[in-house]
């Protein structure tokens, strides 16, 4: 098995060509079209996190996470990914931006059903069922907006997580 360097902060830049470009502009153009709902959300959570707050934040392949004090995991809006700064594990922060980054490609594909489709069964797995998951020792990834978020991340960013140990 291929080892995973979890030091990489973002996925590789692709090489500059028409389809690159051409990839970029539209995947921009469906989220601020097809999925404007979501965006204008997210959009505003980062400027004022990032420009009243200022807190620090990155670029992420095509979408941008900020970091927050918070005692919480990721927040995906759109191109808008919200994640707790300085967890304790690399190995969680690395898959937390993958696993982020596929729901930003969820809502790219779903617009304005995303919140419908995976955020409202996103936040109730997350934080009505966490007894429920640690009782019966199932995975957070098991719902399927959670897996689906897994591998579209790894897909689109070209990076693989680190699997989950138990």
């Amino acid at each position: 098995m291929e080892k995973i360097d979890i030091t990489k902060r973002e996925p590789a830049e692709p090489k500059k060509s028409f389809g690159t470009s051409l990839k970029r502009f539209l995947f921009y153009f469906v989220q601020w079209t097809w999925g404007l709902p979501v965006n204008i959300i997210g959009g505003i959570a980062f400027l004022i996190c990032t420009k009243i707050k200022k807190r620090r934040w990155q670029h992420f392949g095509y979408a941008y996470i900020v970091y927050l004090p918070w005692n919480a995991g990721g927040l995906s809006m759109g191109l808008f990914i919200f994640m707790k700064d300085q967890h304790s594990s690399k190995k969680w922060t690395y898959n937390t931006r993958i696993h982020e980054y596929g729901h930003t490609w969820q809502c790219l594909l779903l617009g304005p059903l995303y919140y419908i489709v995976v955020a409202i069964p996103s936040m109730i797995w997350c934080n009505l069922l966490g007894g429920y998951r640690k009782k019966h020792n199932i995975s957070y990834y098991k719902l399927y907006c959670e897996g689906w978020a897994n591998a579209f991340g790894q897909k689109f960013s070209k990076m693989q997580m680190v699997p989950e140990t138990r």
